[in-house]
C-alpha cells in the first residue's frame, strides 16, 4: 500500500510523535504517517538529532503498532557514518515494522554540515542493500538536507538527490526547499521517482504542489511545534499572569477522550 501511495497523484504524510497523536491523524483519514526526529526528541525533553539509535527503533515499533496505516520512519542519518554501520543500523530498523525509512546527508557539525559526495551516495547504496536483504519492501527515502543546514545551493542538492536515486533510493526528499523553481527543478531531474517537499509553514496548498508534480509532502515537526506553541502560551499565561484564558480556547475532555474510544 505505502509503495502504491507513490505511484501517482499527490498525497499527504504528516508527523506524529507518539502514539496518541498517530492514532489521532491515522482517525481523520490520512493515508499514512511519518515520525518526526524533532518532535519525538522534544516529548523525551531532548533537542532534535537528541535521541539513541535504540530509542528511536522503540519508537518506529510504538508508532507503527499502534496504527494501521503505512508509517515512514525519520531515521536521522542513520546513527552512523560508515555505510556498512548504516547498512547494519538500517536492518535493524527494517524489523521495527515500518513502511518506509529516511537517510539524511547531514552531519550534525555546522562547520561541515554535509557529509562528501560520494560516502553519501554509498551511505544511500548500503541502506539500499540492506533493505533489499530483508527482504521487507520497506521504501527507502533519500534526504539531502543543505537547504536547512547553512548550504542552500540547488544544483548542489539536484546533484546529491540523482545520485542518491541511482543508487536505489525509492523517494528524493530535500527539507527546506519553497519556490516553484527549486521544486521544479528537483521534481524534473529526479523523475520518474517520486519527490517528498515539506512544509513547515504557511507557503503554498497540497494543489499548488500536485501541480508542481510533488508526490508526497509532510510537515516535518511543525504539527509538534503548533502543540507547544498552544501549551506554552497558555502555561505561561497561568506563570505569569494568573490567568487561564488559554484553556478556555483548548478541545473539550469528551473530544480528545473520544478519539481514543473509537480507536
Amino acid at each position: 500500500m505505502f509503495r502504491q501511495l507513490h505511484e501517482r497523484g499527490c498525497f499527504l504524510i504528516p508527523n506524529p510523535w507518539d502514539p496518541g497523536s498517530a492514532r489521532a491523524l491515522a482517525g481523520l483519514g490520512f493515508p499514512a504517517l511519518a515520525t518526526t526526529s524533532s518532535g519525538f526528541a522534544w516529548s523525551q525533553g531532548r533537542p532534535d538529532n537528541g535521541v539513541s539509535k535504540e530509542e528511536a527503533l522503540a519508537h518506529f515499533r510504538g508508532i507503527s503498532s499502534s496504527v494501521e496505516i503505512p508509517v515512514n520512519g525519520d531515521f536521522e542519518g542513520g546513527f552512523a557514518v560508515a555505510p556498512e554501520a548504516v547498512a547494519a543500523n538500517v536492518g535493524a530498523a527494517v524489523a521495527t515494522g515500518v513502511a518506509g525509512l529516511s537517510i539524511e546527508d547531514s552531519t550534525g557539525n555546522p562547520a561541515d554540515p554535509l557529509f562528501e559526495y560520494s560516502l553519501s551516495v554509498e551511505r544511500v547504496r548500503a541502506a539500499r542493500s540492506a533493505i533489499d536483504k530483508s527482504g521487507t519492501g520497506v521504501l527507502l527515502t533519500a534526504r539531502s538536507e543543505g537547504f536547512i543546514v547553512g548550504r542552500p545551493d540547488l544544483a548542489e542538492t539536484i546533484r546529491r538527490l540523482t545520485a542518491y536515486a541511482q543508487a536505489g533510493a525509492d523517494c528524493l526528499y530535500a527539507p527546506g526547499i519553497r519556490t516553484r523553481d527549486q521544486i521544479t527543478s528537483v521534481v524534473g531531474a529526479v523523475a520518474p521517482k517520486p519527490v517528498n517537499v515539506l512544509v513547515g509553514s504557511d507557503f503554498s496548498t497540497v494543489a499548488e504542489l500536485a501541480a508542481l508534480g510533488v508526490r508526497r509532502i509532510s510537515v516535518g515537526g511543525a504539527l509538534a511545534r503548533t502543540a507547544w506553541t498552544a501549551f506554552l502560551e497558555a502555561a505561561r499565561e497561568i506563570a505569569q499572569q494568573g490567568r487561564f484564558t488559554g484553556l478556555g480556547r483548548a478541545a473539550s475532555f469528551a473530544d480528545i477522550d473520544g478519539q481514543f474510544r473509537k480507536a
